[in-house]
């Protein structure tokens, strides 16, 4: 049984042993061998302007149902269909959205029951964004549909699995001149934000060095058995072995040295993951032996460290746990040549010190010793949006913030604060880490998404 299961879900995941091992030299080879996508390239695209923006979402369970209470609160926006497999979740939804939408909303079509679904609204409804939030293994082919229905793309992490489905996305991206852009939450954090800020403005120097990480203890997930997250996560944990989830930790740091965005773009991953313990031993502990999890063997590392290399040298360190009982951190570590900043807690140390705090690098400032650096350095855009966000809440408010920043940009006819290619290259380093530990941690060449064309991409502005 153990057998059949392992065979079926890696079949359905493009995820065979031998893919793995084939993982770097598709990344090196599609480069060559693809051809142009015969599109424009979406780096710093600007789509038309909306007026208002007709939005449908696929997926409503732990992540959508939030994320279209939210939308709907927007002013802007029409949320015009909500698909799911359940219709109670739909219904909760449609619910929610009407609630909250001042007379907006009234007309949600419902689209519910079985897997093609969401293929009908998108044809019936034609949105002009699609919000997905589904399993994994759905967010690719979702995406690639909605943007050749003609709407715009907005697909929660990662945006896919395998490196052929990242350039599935771009190529589709460039033909239909449609945004795809992965919804990473946490640079819209307040500190992540502080940070950007800071780096742009040179106060840590010139940037060598950063951190990323998603730590957090998530076993509980398994009590989800028929429906919801754990359903279908614990198979991945069970069949993949590398960092599954790089983007959370990964995005800002990306964002801070400007990874594919004109001055630096990730070069090469190498990755090592620890002894698979400690779903096996759960599993055991609060299941009985005949139990649906305990004929699988959990074979993904409970830690995964990886290590990446950029082409001016820097370096990443990466690290993904979802089992160990330990707190929850995200390190977000960005080191330069005059300081460092760090995440949890929140700490900087500056060559000379901190003002108003420390007088040299040797400690750190924190706590309320950061209050005066946040007073100069305030991100403009949390200054603007942050006692709303924070009030219509969502990890502390920045998942409104993105989804703010997602309607303010399409009403605008503004570039996206997140590209197409961030997404897929953030995402990579799941499949690269899944090759480079098969591999015994043998180097994995990063694919280039941009084809180059990143050397010409302007870095995130600071947006106000």
């Amino acid at each position: 049984m153990k057998s059949i299961n392992r065979r079926n879900f890696i079949k359905k995941t493009s995820l065979s042993t031998a893919s793995l091992y084939l993982a770097s030299s598709m990344a090196c080879s599609q480069e060559k061998e693809l051809n142009p996508s015969g599109g424009i390239y979406m780096g710093d695209y600007q789509a038309p302007k909306l007026d208002k923006v007709r939005i449908a979402i696929i997926g409503v369970g732990a992540r959508g149902t939030g994320h279209a209470k939210q939308l709907a609160a927007i002013e802007g926006t029409e949320i015009v269909a909500i698909a799911d497999l359940y219709e109670d979740l739909v219904d909760r939804s449609v619910t929610n959205c009407q609630a909250v939408g001042k007379g907006r909303h009234q007309n949600i079509q419902r689209f519910f029951g079985d897997e093609t679904q969401w293929k009908e609204m998108l044809k019936q409804v034609q949105p002009d964004a699609v919000f997905i939030a589904t399993n994994w293994k759905n967010h690719a082919p979702m995406a690639i549909e909605s943007m050749k229905q003609g709407a715009h793309a907005f697909v929660e992490v990662p945006i896919a699995v395998t490196l052929q489905e990242m350039w599935d996305i771009v190529d589709t991206s460039e033909q239909t001149q449609k945004h795809c852009m992965m919804m990473e939450n946490v640079n819209y954090g307040r500190e992540e934000l502080l940070y950007i800020n800071l780096c742009r403005k040179g106060l840590i120097g010139e940037i060598l060095h950063a951190e990323a990480a998603y730590i957090h203890e998530l076993r509980f997930q398994m009590e989800e058995q028929e429906r919801g997250t754990g359903s279908w996560r614990t198979l991945h944990y069970a069949n993949r072995n590398g960092n599954l989830y790089p983007t959370h930790g990964l995005g800002p740091v990306a964002q801070y040295m400007n990874i594919g965005r004109g001055e630096d773009q990730f070069s090469t991953l190498v990755s090592f993951s620890s002894p698979a313990k400690g779903r096996n031993m759960y599993a055991e502990k609060n299941y009985p032996k005949e139990h649906k999890w305990n004929q699988l063997s959990y074979e993904g590392g409970d830690l995964n460290t990886s290590l990446v290399k950029t082409a001016l040298g820097r370096t990443v360190m990466i690290q993904w746990d979802e089992t160990s009982p330990r707190p929850y951190s995200r390190h977000n570590l960005v080191q330069g040549t005059k300081g460092t900043l760090a995440g949890y807690p929140t700490r900087v140390a500056l060559e000379g010190g901190v003002e108003g705090a420390t007088d040299s690098h040797h400690e750190w400032a924190q706590g309320e010793q950061l209050d005066l650096l946040f007073e100069k350095h305030e991100h403009p855009m949390y200054k603007r949006l942050g006692a709303l966000a924070k009030k219509m809440g969502g990890h502390g408010g920045m998942d409104f913030m993105m989804l703010y920043r997602i309607v303010e940009c399409l009403r605008g006819g503004e570039a996206l604060d997140q590209n197409v290619y961030e997404g897929c290259l953030w995402s990579a380093v799941s499949p690269l880490s899944e090759a480079s530990v098969a591999q015994g941690g043998m180097p994995q060449k990063f694919p280039d998404f941009t084809r180059k064309n990143w050397s010409t991409t302007q870095p995130l502005k600071i947006i106000s």
